[in-house]
């Protein structure tokens, strides 16, 4: 019986660290430009990053990759067309990488916190 009692705990221990473990798995990432002029997406599920112009006023994006060497990894552009710009990149879980995202009128830039997978 105390046998019994044991693996119950472990079983309960077990399903309750692979739900954890899915939920990372879910680590979708979006850095914005302020006044809606645009967006960077790293899409976990492929590891697929997606640069979006989103205002028309004459002026596109670029979103850069960079790893914790500051090496850049990954430079997408987009504006003027309908699509958002895409390229896929695999980060891996042994470096650290940092997204920015510059508005192409003025140069202003956002930044990512720094991840991995």
């Amino acid at each position: 019986m105390a046998g019994a009692a044991v693996a119950t705990v472990f079983a309960g221990t077990t399903s309750t660290a692979q739900a954890s473990d899915f939920s990372t798995l879910d680590s979708n990432k979006t850095i914005s430009l302020p006044g809606g002029r645009g967006t960077m997406t790293f899409i976990d599920d492929g590891d697929m990053f997606k640069v979006c112009d989103t205002k028309a006023d004459g002026h596109g994006v670029s979103g850069r990759l960079i790893d914790n060497n500051y090496n850049e990894k990954l430079y997408i552009t987009d504006g003027g067309d309908s699509d958002c710009g895409k390229k896929g990149y695999d980060v891996g879980q042994f470096g650290s990488y940092q997204m920015q995202l510059s508005w192409n009128g003025d140069g202003y830039d956002v930044k990512s916190e720094w991840f991995n997978e």
